[in-house]
């Protein structure tokens, strides 16, 4: 390894930039390639999510470049989600029993633009936009790109290739179709597809509805979500099949029935959005897929990160998050002054690949969660527990939702294991009627539960 080496990142995504960034802060030369124009410039969003969640372990991400105050400035907090019932109905629910604790609704466009800007500001970072890349030749290190405004085809050698160019990532289809190394590599779709509409600020530039809570209008089958923007307005979800179910994205191809379907399904949504219609029916339908894949290096010279390596469905609002903790995780190999490529990279992916698993299971999980199961009465019983058990002992609980969401300096596998025991606990003690959930527990009653989940808790895990 050597400050000289010629880096080459594929991708000024959230994960390229800032990638880019911190290892021009380390003092590495580094190059980087977009295929899309600049985004400071040109408006691309379109087909792609314009806000995210941003938590903890994003956080922490910006924290070791420097930039966490910064991204802080354009954050809408978020403490809770606000369910909708199909009557109009709401009922919250806080993320989090602790104080402080909860999410953040952030433009992608916006937190992207940051992280050029900062990278570029390095003497020892380049960019380049408009730069598709075709295909790698990984033994060599050589990438090929098509300049889409002058339809120039080129090439660069480089000492280290990243790839962190996303779910249709060049690198990863050129590990692929490489035959000298086994390669493992899945994509499962979800049956549903997400589209996205606006509710729009009044006319005074105000958000119509509560900014400080994500807002969820579940349905058993599909669901409707908003995210609060900068600007007043909302960006609002619809998740649903392709082709099942009453309602579906095959079927809703008249006005009539698109206006039929929010009607029934989401009245008071329908009212905030007044150009559903037109929205509907000219904004793209996107997919909802998982990618796991392994190994994330070839040799010494390139690398996997981001969703290129572990692509997930947004449902428990962590995409982002897990691409940022990725460069945390890379920048501790770093530290550790292994004496190649190789090694940083073997390490990286032995302390990271069993992490990303574990949050594309649980945003799958999270989906049915969300679609169906907050609205579930044992769930509304199970949550009031967990907030009233954090609330009560902050440092002794946390939920499964917590464990993920607030509690960056532990992985995800463990997050996941923990949190999921812990929800068999409390599920068998309410559904035992062992818990009585129909009055306020006082603090010594919820000290007996507290003591009852820990155990059986510890009981299923030395069980796996």
């Amino acid at each position: 390894m050597d400050k000289q080496d010629k880096i080459l990142i594929i991708g000024a995504g959230l994960c390229g930039s800032l990638l880019a960034l911190r290892l021009a802060q380390r003092g590495y030369k580094v190059e980087v390639f977009e295929s899309r124009p600049d985004l400071r410039k040109v408006d691309i969003s379109a087909g792609r999510s314009i806000n995210l969640a941003l938590s903890d372990r994003g956080l922490k991400a910006l924290r070791l470049c420097g930039l966490e105050d910064v991204a802080k400035e354009i954050c809408i907090p978020m403490l809770g989600r606000l369910m909708h019932d199909d009557k109009g109905n709401t009922f919250s629910s806080n993320y989090s029993g602790r104080a402080g604790e909860y999410i953040n609704s952030i433009s992608r466009g916006d937190l992207n633009g940051i992280l050029l800007t900062e990278a570029e500001k390095h003497e020892n970072v380049t960019l380049y936009f408009n730069k598709k890349c075709e295909k790698i030749d990984i033994i060599n290190t050589v990438s090929y790109f098509l300049d889409s405004e002058t339809k120039e085809e080129f090439s660069v050698t480089a000492d280290v290739i990243f790839g962190s160019d996303g779910a249709g990532s060049s690198l990863r289809k050129s590990y692929v179709s490489e035959r000298n190394f086994l390669f493992s590599y899945s994509q499962n779709y979800l049956n549903h597809g997400y589209k996205e509409l606006e509710i729009p600020a009044d006319k005074t530039g105000k958000h119509q509805i509560s900014k400080a809570h994500l807002h969820i209008w579940p349905r058993g089958d599909f669901m409707l979500i908003a995210l609060p923007n900068m600007d007043g307005s909302f960006t609002v979800t619809l998740f649903l099949s392709y082709n099942e179910g009453e309602f579906n994205f095959e079927n809703l191809i008249s006005e009539e029935k698109i206006t039929a379907f929010f009607e029934k399904e989401f009245p008071d949504a329908l009212a905030l959005i007044p150009n559903i219609k037109e929205e509907f029916k000219n904004n793209p339908t996107g997919p909802l897929g998982t990618i796991k894949c392994s190994p994330w290096s070839f040799k010494n010279n390139t690398l996997l990160i981001g969703d290129s390596s572990h692509a997930i469905v947004p449902f428990y609002g962590q995409g982002m998050n897990a691409s940022f903790e990725d460069v945390v995780v890379l920048d501790s190999c770093l530290d550790q002054n292994l004496d190649s490529w190789m090694a940083v990279f073997q390490a990286y992916e032995k302390a990271r690949k069993h992490n990303t698993d574990s949050i594309a299971d649980l945003a799958v999980d999270n989906f049915h969660e969300m679609k169906d199961h907050v609205s579930n009465p044992i769930f509304k019983e199970k949550r009031k527990i967990e907030m009233d058990l954090e609330k009560t002992f902050p440092t002794q609980y946390s939920s499964k939702y917590s464990l993920v969401t607030f509690n960056e300096n532990i992985g995800y596998n463990e997050a996941m294991n923990r949190g999921r025991a812990q929800d068999k606990a409390l599920l068998s003690l309410i559904e035992d009627k062992t818990i009585n959930t129909n009055s306020e527990m006082s603090e010594q009653e919820l000290k007996i539960v507290l003591d009852k989940v820990l155990q059986e808790t510890n009981e299923i895990l030395q069980k796996h």
